[in-house]
């Protein structure tokens, strides 16, 4: 069977909820609008799913104009968000150890963001001239990065998901895990072989597992946290402290994916 793209993902914002796509372009620091914007708390510090479960509750939409962002049960209760900022005053940002820059969007984002989740949050967006350097010691070509955690890309094949939900009392998911692009076609984890990639005509670099944290034990429908899936991964998916579920990937190309390209892996 032919190994083939099944599935696209973006993440605009952090920590929000995903947008499934029937193509994408890819740009060096991912794919485009992936986790370009960010919620800040009033340090500047970035915040996610991980302390604040509600976030898994608010969606984002792609418009001819910027992003809506609103809430899943009641999608009246929205911000438009223009893909240019409004207020763009730079703010020097924490994305774990990294400090790098940003600019604010807009006092509406912030107002709206404040209010759904009980805190004082700016929404910042990354500018085309910030540099954030993925991690050299696996990206070997001075990669920069999103705002995503450490690399542009996440790739994870559909057996991988198979072969876990087959040991889960109740399946999950594939969007637990929050991948860039979803495979079929493959063994289960496959993708941990993978060095260099082409997906359609562009090359990618396959560079580091993807160590997983307690994000993926929150249900991206209710919020609600629980034991799973890390208890299974950890009884066959541990690689010292760490588990391990998917491949981190940096790209050669720009250019455009769709779903039902072909993947073919050089080495």
């Amino acid at each position: 069977m032919a190994m083939t793209l099944s599935e696209i993902w973006v993440y605009p914002v952090k920590s929000l909820g995903g947008i499934r796509l029937t193509k994408a372009f890819t740009e060096e620091r991912g794919l485009q609008y992936d986790r370009r914007w960010m919620i800040i708390d009033d340090e500047n510090v970035f915040i996610t799913q991980r302390a604040h479960l509600k976030m898994a509750l608010i969606d984002v939409a792609l418009l001819e104009d910027g992003l809506k962002i609103y809430l899943r049960a009641n999608p009246d209760d929205f911000v438009l968000v223009p893909y240019q900022p409004v207020t763009a005053l730079p703010v020097t940002v924490k994305v774990w150890d990294d400090i790098t820059e940003a600019l604010t969007v807009s006092d509406e984002a912030d107002a709206w963001l404040t209010r759904q989740l009980g805190l004082n949050l700016r929404l910042v967006i990354m500018p085309d001239s910030t540099e954030r350097k993925a991690d050299p010691r696996y990206a070997q070509h001075n990669e920069n990065v999103s705002f995503a955690d450490g690399f542009p890309y996440l790739v994870i094949s559909q057996a991988s998901l198979d072969d876990l939900n087959s040991r889960l009392a109740e399946p999950i998911e594939m969007r637990r895990f929050r991948p860039n692009f979803v495979i079929t076609g493959t063994e289960p984890f496959a993708e941990d072989q993978w060095k260099h990639i082409t997906i359609g005509n562009l090359r990618f670099e396959v560079v580091k597992p993807c160590a997983r944290c307690v994000l993926t034990t929150i249900n991206p429908e209710t919020a609600e946290k629980g034991a799973e899936p890390l208890k299974t991964l950890a009884s066959y998916r541990r690689n010292g402290n760490k588990i391990l579920f998917g491949q981190n990937v940096t790209a050669r190309d720009a250019g455009e994916l769709s779903v039902g390209d072909f993947l073919v892996v050089h080495e």
